[in-house]
């Protein structure tokens, strides 16, 4: 995240994702069946409990939260994009078995960021920043919010590799999550002076263009392959696409012209 107040702010601490569930295949890819409608709503192992903490309800930032938004709706519709975008027509054993998720609104540096409980890290904290909160244009700040929620939320639920992922994929997912439930903010862009893995907005719109080029369920395959298993760069894109990662990211740069 760049140290212009965004929604893709660096974290003041790394996110902590769910544990990856075993698998006896390092690289196996489960396909989505298509005959599964992407707006039926997806269930998890079992239903989370959500839950919202207020450091401090005299911030103007707590106040514009609650004034715009409705906690339990947001965080369900949050959960309900995720899962729907990242799970359709996998088994419900694919899910992580997140337990809880605590949104989190405090004072703070950065925007947000998503953790687990020390001694049980199916439960998560997502950390929501009151500043940044009451720093978003009025006329951006109730869809901001949601899109910062979404964001975070995809990190109670995907998988990383045990935890050997590439970082920019993690949060390029995350931002493909986000812009796929229709809350871009208007500044994102798509871009190719950087590398592949530059994260946020930038590996958000290369996965978009990827399901152009690949199908639909490119995505769902990516975040499956990540599960149980370590990454291997070769293996996982030859896996999934075809291609090695450099390959394709040269084509997403031509298409950009």
């Amino acid at each position: 995240m760049s140290p212009v107040p965004t929604s893709t702010q660096a974290a003041p601490q790394p996110s902590a994702l769910p544990p990856s569930t075993e698998q006896s295949n390092a690289l196996h890819i489960s396909r989505p069946s298509r005959a599964d409608s992407e707006s039926k709503p997806v269930k998890p192992q079992r239903k989370p409990l959500l839950r919202l903490e207020l450091r401090d309800l005299s911030s103007d930032g707590s106040r514009a939260f609650l004034r715009l938004l409705h906690a339990s709706t947001a965080l369900e519709d949050a959960v309900d994009a995720v899962l729907r975008l990242l799970y359709t027509g996998l088994e419900t054993h694919c899910i992580p078995p997140t337990r809880s998720i605590t949104l989190v609104l405090r004072s703070m540096p950065g925007v947000a960021y998503t953790t687990g409980l020390d001694i049980d890290d199916d439960h998560k904290e997502i950390h929501f920043s009151t500043d940044y909160i009451n720093h978003v244009p009025d006329t951006r700040k109730k869809e901001e919010m949601q899109g910062v929620i979404v964001h975070e939320m995809v990190h109670c639920w995907q998988h990383n590799a045990r935890g050997t992922a590439p970082g920019g994929l993690i949060e390029g997912i995350a931002d493909w999550v986000r812009l796929k439930a229709g809350y871009a903010p208007p500044h994102w862009k798509r871009r190719s002076d950087c590398n592949w893995d530059a994260g946020y907005e930038r590996t958000g719109y290369f996965l978009e263009w990827l399901e152009e080029e690949h199908g639909a369920d490119i995505v769902r395959k990516i975040n499956e392959g990540l599960r149980g298993c370590e990454y291997d760069s070769d293996a996982f894109w030859g896996s999934c696409c075809g291609k090695k990662i450099d390959e394709l990211w040269k084509e997403y740069k031509a298409s950009l012209g």
